[in-house]
Formats: C-alpha cells, structure tokens, sequence
C-alpha cells in the first residue's frame, strides 16, 4: 500500500483516545491526523481540515455526550459522505447488518480487539469499504441461507438486472464510475443511473450497503487477505 491511510478518533473517553492513537502510532501506512472527545467538535474541527489532511477513516465511538456515536454518523454521512466510518462499541451489537446497512457504516469493531484486528480493521475498510469481524462472517453466512432475514434487512422493490448486477460487481471492487463505464462500454452517467437504481432497489444509503447487500446473495465474495 502506498499511499498513508489517515485516520480520525473520536472518543470521550481520553485513555481509549490515546491508546488507539498510540497503537496505531507504529504502523507506516497509518496516521492519526485528528483527534476529538465529542461528536459536535469533531464537526467543527472538520470545517477547517484541509483536502490533503482530511481523514480517510474516522473510528467513532458509540457512547458518548452530547452527541452519541450513531447521531454523529448520519451527520458524517450527510456532509462527508466518502469519509468511511468505523465504530467502536464496548459491546458486540447482534443488529450489526441492519445499522451498517442503514447507517453505512463500515465496520464495528470491540474496544477489546486486540492490535491485529484494529489494523486489519482500518486496512481493509480503506482497501475494501467494509471489515467483517468472525461474528459478521457468522451472521453474513446466517443471511446468506435465510430468505426471510434477507427481506427483513433489505426490502427489495425488484430484483436486479444483469446489467445491474454488473456494475455492483464492480462497484464492490472499488471501481470509479468512469472506469466502470469503460469496462462495460456505457457512459459513466449511464453508470450513476445504474447505481441510484439500485440503491433504491434494495433501500441502501450508500456502497457499503452495496457490497453487503452483494456478499448476502452471493453476486460478489470480498477477499479477506490484506
């Protein structure tokens, strides 16, 4: 990986603050550029980032005042869409599909990971838009072969076409619209319209509910290897 992953932390909880930033303190390919205690400072701290500093990652906490931690993602999700999120929780949340989907966030991660899983963590959410934990391969595998938690999680108006199942292949690779456009020689607005098309149809914000959304009904298989 050549380009340096930057990373923001938000947490009110000073010791997690600066154990994170210190565990991540050795690794070449990630800096910790922005560092805040609540949601509605981190947004004001955000204004005044500049394009090169601007976090690729923000890992948010959920419990916290004023704001909590899910308050702050919609926000993020709002104003900075491409800033990809991962939150992290004292607790392993059963609902973890259901909030990445709805939310977009891309991943969720124990506060008692250990060094590895952070890493692997922020590595593959940048690489990738999503991580999954043993626990979310467990729960993907349950929805995979389960037609009616498949419905309850995404409530599709129709099925996609092939067409569209396409460019959600490639969308899951991180392609960009133009470069989706030339491999399926269409234009990259045609791209665009295939890929609001098909957030609505399966009722997603963004593209990590795309990739989930093509894990669950075996369109596309996401490498584990870093």
């Amino acid at each position: 990986m050549n380009s340096q992953i930057k990373i923001a932390l938000i947490d009110d909880e000073q010791l997690i603050l600066e154990g994170v930033k210190m565990l991540l303190s050795t690794e070449k390919n990630i800096s910790v550029n922005l560092t805040s205690n609540n949601g509605p400072d981190f947004l004001e701290k955000l204004k005044t980032v500049s394009s090169d500093d601007f976090p690729n990652i923000a890992l948010v906490d959920v419990q916290m005042l004023p704001m909590n931690g899910f308050e702050l993602v919609e926000i993020l999700k709002e104003k900075y869409p491409d800033l990809k999120i991962i939150i992290l929780s004292s607790h392993y949340k059963t609902s973890i599909l259901g909030y990445m989907v709805k939310l977009g966030v891309s991943a969720f991660l124990p506060k008692n990971s250990d060094r590895k899983t952070f890493i692997d963590a922020i590595t593959m959410v940048y690489k990738n838009g999503v991580f999954f934990t043993a626990e979310d391969h467990q729960m993907l595998f349950s929805y995979m072969n389960s037609s009616s938690k498949k419905r309850s999680l995404f409530e599709m108006e129709d099925e996609l076409s092939e067409r569209e199942k396409d460019v959600v292949k490639l969308i899951c690779q991180e392609f960009t619209n133009n470069e989706i456009a030339e491999k399926l020689f269409i234009s990259p607005r045609t791209v665009e319209s295939h890929r609001q098309r098909v957030l609505e149809k399966i009722g997603a914000k963004n593209t990590v509910g795309i990739v989930i959304y093509a894990i669950i009904n075996n369109i596309y298989s996401i490498s584990t290897k870093i």
